[in-house]
């Protein structure tokens, strides 16, 4: 079920080299892209519509450069020190915060458009000591219960993750369910050793209309790694070539600095004729 390169330990014992190393790797690169992308599916956005996602374990920001292309704004939470400064010396565009998600959120309620996760809670099974509060119920409720405080309504959130058996997937659902979520498990290529993949697909709110999606059938996932290629292809062509909306223009960055006051962010600069104007190089 699961794949070795994304099984490595928690990601709190990377060091900076490793941080490194484990960014530049290009079949990491293409593994958190393909997930990334088929979150994005499973999360079901309106189209052409700004939304604020939750970026769960977001590491160095491999999955933010995906929200970047596809024009969302975000915030990323990671464990990891190490990772974070990888984004930050990456420039990615998410507001970046320390967290283990262990001991739940602070964001304001109804924060999030939507969340995903690639790859992290099935990290909350382990138990950091052995007091009652560290064990692994007590930490996946702080986390799904904060995490469903903090998601706007109706909203989903996609997490994608490795268990090692039926009782972790029963255990993290239930759990879920308790913290006031809807939804369930959609697992793609069920059939496949090498690429079968499990997500939680949460639903928040919606008046019990949203429907769960389907997962991928087949023995590979062949055909929907092409799907996702070319789409990425078609966006990078589109920016090389001046058609792609360039996500940084006035208007974007407008659109950011309303929905983050709207959020009750302190600190937003105010708009002027300036906002969005490239300064000349100077030499």
């Amino acid at each position: 079920m699961s794949r070795p390169e994304l099984q490595a330990p928690p990601e709190i014992y990377y060091g900076d080299t490793e941080a490194k190393k484990y960014t530049q790797n290009t079949r990491n690169q293409q593994i958190q892209a393909d997930m990334t992308y088929r979150a994005l599916e499973l999360l079901n956005l309106p189209p052409d519509q700004p939304a604020y996602l939750l970026d769960i374990g977001c590491g160095s920001g491999l999955s933010g450069e995906i929200l970047d292309e596809e024009g969302y704004l975000w915030t990323g939470v990671d464990i990891a020190p190490s990772m974070l400064e990888v984004a930050l010396e990456r420039e990615v565009e998410g507001d970046l915060f320390l967290q283990d998600i262990g001991h739940g959120f602070g964001f304001r309620p109804g924060s999030f458009d939507g969340a995903i996760s690639i790859s992290v809670i099935q990290w909350l099974l382990n138990a950091e000591t052995s007091h009652p509060t560290s064990s692994p119920p007590h930490r996946l409720n702080r986390f799904f219960t904060t995490l469903h405080s903090a998601m706007r309504n109706p909203s989903r959130a996609i997490l994608q993750f490795y268990p090692s058996s039926d009782d972790q997937i029963q255990l993290i659902t239930s759990i879920a369910q308790k913290a006031g979520f809807g939804g369930g498990v959609v697992v793609d290529y069920p059939n496949s050793k090498k690429a079968k993949k499990v997500f939680l697909c949460l639903f928040v709110g919606g008046g019990g209309v949203q429907q769960m999606p389907q997962g991928l059938q087949g023995e590979e996932e062949d055909d929907s790694k092409v799907r996702f290629e070319r789409r990425r292809e078609r966006e990078r062509s589109k920016a090389k070539n001046g058609k792609r909306k360039n996500v940084k223009d006035r208007d974007w960055i407008l659109k950011k600095k309303e929905l983050y006051r709207k959020r009750g962010k302190e600190g937003v600069p105010n708009d002027s004729k300036f906002t969005g104007r490239r300064r000349k190089a100077t030499f």
